[in-house]
């Protein structure tokens, strides 16, 4: 459930014009300092995933592996989409709230047996 929040907030954002979408515009919005938080789908390539998470990390720019392409793409109306950025920062912020909830309860279900959803690259704080 509050997975469709997470990524209702990204068709939110969309709508508001604050995402960056696709490989380019993300990595654009990063060194821009624009992005304030980053989406990197779980299924993106390895290569691209590293990518992502050394390139947020340096920029002091929270970044999550979560969902897959297909969510993320139609989350925000587009067909696949393997990262996003989100630019604003209230979106941003609720966002990160819900990631880091969906996180505890899905840290709390792989005790028990099921796969966690998402991962949150090193600390940037």
């Amino acid at each position: 459930m509050k997975q469709n929040k997470i990524l209702s907030l990204a068709g939110l954002a969309m709508k508001a014009g604050k995402v960056a979408s696709g490989e380019f515009a993300t990595e654009k919005a990063v060194k821009s300092g624009l992005a304030r938080v980053v989406l990197v789908a779980g299924d993106a390539s390895d290569n691209t995933k590293k990518m992502f998470t050394n390139m947020c990390v340096y920029y002091k720019v929270p970044v999550y592996i979560y969902s897959d392409k297909e969510m993320l793409g139609a989350a925000i109306g587009r067909q696949y989409r393997a990262s996003l950025a989100i630019t604003d920062e209230g979106f941003a912020k609720a966002m990160m709230k819900e990631i880091e909830q969906v996180g505890s309860e899905m840290t709390q279900q792989a005790a028990s047996g099921r796969r966690k959803v998402w991962q949150k690259s090193k600390s940037v704080n």
